[in-house]
């Protein structure tokens, strides 16, 4: 029976009251053995996942708690919450497991090629040439991968540290369409830009926002190919009472189907992977956008329609301070 529990419980099981069972909150055959075994003095620990919410976990300690010159006591329940713990640990295996599998593909590849050159090749140039071709491919592959699991690296050692620099978004933008105009060139594609004269501040890191627009731009131009031109559309609103920056890339490609559009910023995660790897793919562009974007404390936005194109939106809080 709960005779007493802190304010962290309260707030966190309401429904678990002093003189009700603990049991009636929560239910499990493995908590209530635990309950008995600590009463005849053996201490327990337990793992209960609450029903209906699989998401969370609660790691729960059964200690016995004797008043001096009583035989009769108390059992202190401690709850700990390991929801985020138990998920941050699976995401790190299935993170390695991918990363793994990504760079074992290229790595086979490099060794089947150089064992040919080192063998029947030998002493054919032209094979020699187009092998090396084919190696350097894999070789640029696994260093694009290196290089974005590097990224996702140094932004997950800073993703609780919010920027504290303020930003003109429009440069920023001006700069990436500039680098970016060689690659819609070669894939036929006119990028329309509609940037504000007028700056919009926001904090931020601009070579992090840089890096954003780049894949979400870049993005567009690959994938977006069939469609001929991508808008990038920059301009103010209010949301809830405050102001806003919204930015959206919108391409009028073949589109993304609706199932896919909730996991596209999982890591590895390939809507197609054949057309992802030819056109240079390492399935993190968009898993790198959304912790960056997490550390801006900055929200993205993603519509796509079959036979119609897709939209990427990016959504900061302004700053109208000046800088």
């Amino acid at each position: 029976v709960v005779r007493f529990a802190n304010e962290a419980a309260v707030q966190q099981f309401p429904d678990t009251r002093p003189g009700d069972l603990l049991t009636l909150t929560f239910r499990s055959p493995q908590l209530s053995d635990a309950l008995r075994e600590a009463a005849d003095g053996t201490p327990g620990l337990v793992q209960y996942r609450e029903r209906g919410d699989s998401a969370r976990i609660l790691k729960v300690e059964i200690d016995t708690v004797r008043r001096p010159g009583h035989k009769s006591g108390f059992l202190l329940v401690t709850l700990f919450d390991v929801s985020e713990q138990m998920a941050l640990a699976k995401m790190r295996a299935d993170f390695v497991a991918n990363a793994s599998h990504e760079l074992r593909t290229p790595l086979t590849s490099l060794t089947g090629f150089v064992e040919t050159l080192l063998g029947p090749a030998r002493d054919d140039p032209e094979a020699s040439e187009n092998f090396l071709k084919i190696m350097l491919g894999q070789a640029e592959r696994m260093r694009r991968l290196i290089d974005d699991l590097l990224s996702l690296s140094r932004l997950e050692m800073r993703a609780h540290h919010q920027p504290t620099d303020i930003i003109d978004i429009v440069p920023v933008l001006r700069l990436v369409c500039e680098a970016l105009a060689p690659v819609a060139r070669e894939n036929g594609i006119v990028i329309n830009a509609d940037l504000p004269e007028q700056p919009l501040r926001v904090p931020g890191d601009a070579d992090e926002l840089t890096q954003v627009f780049e894949n979400l731009i870049e993005n567009g131009l690959k994938y977006g190919k069939s469609g001929g031109k991508l808008d990038i559309d920059v301009h103010r609103r209010t949301a809830a009472g405050l102001p806003v920056v919204a930015i959206a890339v919108r391409d009028y490609g073949p589109g993304i189907a609706e199932e896919h559009l909730p996991r596209l910023t999982e890591r590895f995660y390939r809507v197609n992977v054949a057309s992802s790897r030819e056109k240079g793919g390492t399935g993190l562009g968009l898993a790198i956008v959304k912790h960056i974007l997490n550390r801006h404390r900055a929200e993205m936005k993603i519509t796509s329609k079959l036979g119609v194109g897709s939209t990427f939106s990016v959504i900061f809080d302004e700053l109208v301070t000046a800088i």
